[in-house]
C-alpha cells in the first residue's frame, strides 16, 4: 500500500474511531484501529469495519459503552 492510500485509510478510521470513543470507556485507540484497518484492507466497507473493530472491543477487550 502506498503513503498515500496508507494516510487516507488512517484519516477515515479516526473519523469513525471518533464516535466509538465517546461512547465507550477509556481503551487504547489502537486496539480499535487494528481490526478496523484490517477489514478495509480486506475488502470491507467502512461501516463493515466498524462492526468489525466494535465486535473485536467487545468480545477481545469488554470495553462497555459510557
Amino acid at each position: 500500500m502506498d503513503v498515500v492510500t496508507l494516510a487516507e485509510l488512517l484519516r477515515e478510521t479516526s473519523e469513525h474511531h471518533d464516535h466509538y470513543e465517546k461512547t465507550h470507556a477509556e481503551h487504547h485507540w489502537w486496539d480499535w484501529y487494528a481490526p478496523y484497518l484490517s477489514a478495509r484492507q480486506n475488502g470491507s466497507s467502512p461501516e463493515e469495519a466498524v462492526a468489525a473493530a466494535n465486535r473485536y472491543m467487545d468480545e477481545v477487550h469488554h470495553v462497555p459503552a459510557k
